[in-house]
């Protein structure tokens, strides 16, 4: 008798094992499924002077002139809290050097940063957008 009771109680170890086994599987396979990245959704057409950019938020985007950098950092909704406002006006370029698809804004892993990049020298900048306007900057990496 004492031997079935020892199957039972390693069967049900057993058994327990597999259930948390299964749960955590489960956990991981849904959470590696909600993560999400921001991928800029580029018009085939490079001859274009402005282009919008998502951010991890829902409502905002980066609106990037691709000929001098300058950007603007756009919100949307259903109700009143559409605005669109300067988040850097200074042009990289002058106006001589200016081209349309120079400037490309590329993610990171960060939700209120990108990296600005000129495509023709290679020069670059973090630009962080916000809510508060004192909290939007554009540096230069280098």
């Amino acid at each position: 008798m004492e031997l079935n009771n020892n199957r039972i109680n390693r069967n049900d170890d057993m058994n327990k094992m597999l259930f948390s086994l299964i749960i955590s599987l489960t956990a991981m396979t849904v959470f590696a499924q909600n993560q999400t990245t921001t991928t800029p959704i580029v018009s085939p057409d490079n001859d274009i002077v402005y282009r919008l950019f998502s951010t991890y938020n829902i409502g905002t985007f980066i609106k990037l002139n691709t000929r001098n950098g300058q950007m603007w950092q756009v919100q949307w909704d259903a109700g009143k809290g559409k605005f669109e406002s300067p988040l850097f006006l200074t042009p990289r370029v002058s106006a001589e050097e200016e081209k349309n698809g120079r400037f490309f804004l590329y993610p990171t892993t960060n939700i209120y940063n990108f990296i600005l990049i000129d495509q023709l020298d290679g020069r670059m900048w973090q630009v962080q957008w916000s809510s508060k306007i004192k909290d939007r900057i554009v540096l230069p990496l280098d």
